[in-house]
C-alpha cells in the first residue's frame, strides 16, 4: 500500500520501521525539530531522525489547519495513513484524504484511556492490563471505532518505559496485520460504558508522599518513569525515583527502614533505581554509597 506516516516520539519508530518494510511510504509526518541538551539546539524527533536514516522525505508542519497544508497531504495519493503518537490534530479534510482513511495505533484498550498518556494513566491506575489498538479515526477524541485489539499484562515491577517499550512492538505488529486484512474487517463501535481519560502528566504529580499506601507510592514512582520522575528531596537536592517494588516492613510513613526501603501510609516500598541531579540513573546500592539517608525521608 502507499501509506502516509505520522508520528514523533519513540514509541512510534518500531510502526515506523515495520511499515517501511513492507509497503510504500510516501512521506512521515513528525513534530519540527526542537531545542535540547545543554546547548539547547534544535534536535529532530526520534521519528524524524528514523525517517531520514531510511531515506524517507519528512515532513513536520507546525499545523495541518491551513488550505496549503491539507492541499498538500492530500496530493500525496495516500491508500491510507497511519498515526502514532503524532502530536497534532487531524482535521476533517486531513481524514478524509486518504482513500482508505487514517489509522491510529493507540496504547490502550479503548475505550479506556483515551487521550495523551494512556501508559502511565494505566500503571498509575494499577490497571493489570493494558493493549493497543487499531482505530480508524475520526474527529472525535480517540473515539473512532476499533479495527483490532491486542491485550497484555502488565508486570509488577514494568515502569512506563519498559511498557512503552513492549507496547510499541506489539503496535508494529498489530498495524501490519491490520493493513494485511483492512478490506476484510469489520470496524468495531467502541462501547459507551468505560470511557476514561488519560490526561496529560503534570510535574506536580511527581512529589512522593509517603503517606499514601505503598501500592499507590510503587505505582507513583514505575507510572512516572523515565519522565517526569517521581522524586523525593534530601538535604536540598531533587532525587529521582525510578523504579521499585513492593517490601515487606512497616513503620511510620517516610521512615527508612533498611537500605532504600521506606515505609509507607501502609506496607513499604523498595527503591531499586535512582537518580541524582546531574547524574546518571543508578542501581540504589551503588547510589547510596554516595548519599545518606535521614532517618526519615
Amino acid at each position: 500500500m502507499k501509506l502516509v506516516f505520522m508520528g514523533t516520539p519513540d514509541f512510534a519508530v518500531p510502526i515506523l520501521e515495520a511499515l517501511a518494510a513492507r509497503h510504500e511510504v510516501l512521506a512521515v509526518y513528525c513534530q519540527p525539530p526542537r531545542p535540547a541538551g545543554r546547548g539547547k539546539k534544535d534536535r529532530p524527533s526520534p521519528v524524524q531522525a528514523q525517517a531520514e536514516a531510511l531515506g524517507l522525505p519528512v515532513r513536520h508542519p507546525t499545523s495541518l489547519k491551513g488550505r496549503e497544508a491539507q492541499a498538500e497531504f492530500a496530493a500525496l495519493g495516500a491508500d491510507a495513513a497511519v498515526v502514532a503518537a503524532y502530536g497534532l490534530i487531524l482535521p476533517q479534510a486531513v481524514l478524509d484524504a486518504p482513500a482508505k482513511g487514517c489509522l491510529n495505533v493507540h496504547a490502550s484498550l479503548l475505550p479506556r484511556w483515551r487521550g495523551a498518556a494512556p501508559i502511565h494513566r494505566a500503571i498509575l491506575s494499577g490497571d493489570a492490563e493494558t493493549g493497543v489498538c487499531i482505530m480508524q479515526m475520526e474527529a472525535g477524541l480517540d473515539t473512532g471505532p476499533v479495527l483490532l485489539r491486542r491485550a497484555t499484562p502488565i508486570g509488577a515491577e514494568e515502569t512506563t518505559q519498559d511498557l512503552r517499550d513492549r507496547l510499541a512492538a506489539l503496535g508494529a505488529e498489530a498495524i501490519v496485520e491490520a493493513l494485511e486484512t483492512l478490506d476484510s474487517r469489520t470496524p468495531e463501535p467502541q462501547p459507551e460504558a468505560g470511557v476514561t481519560y488519560a490526561a496529560k502528566i503534570d510535574k506536580a504529580e511527581a512529589r512522593v508522599d509517603f503517606t499514601r499506601t505503598a501500592e499507590e507510592v510503587d505505582r507513583q514512582v514505575r507510572g512516572l518513569s523515565p519522565f517526569p520522575g517521581a522524586w523525593i528531596e534530601i538535604a536540598g537536592e531533587r532525587i529521582k525515583l525510578l523504579r521499585s517494588r513492593l517490601a515487606e516492613g512497616q513503620g511510620a510513613p517516610g521512615t527508612v527502614l533498611h537500605g532504600f526501603t521506606i515505609a509507607c501510609g501502609t506496607g513499604a516500598v523498595e527503591i531499586v533505581e535512582a537518580q541524582r541531579q546531574g547524574k546518571r540513573p543508578m542501581p540504589a546500592g551503588e547510589l547510596l554509597r554516595g548519599l545518606t539517608l535521614p532517618p526519615v525521608l
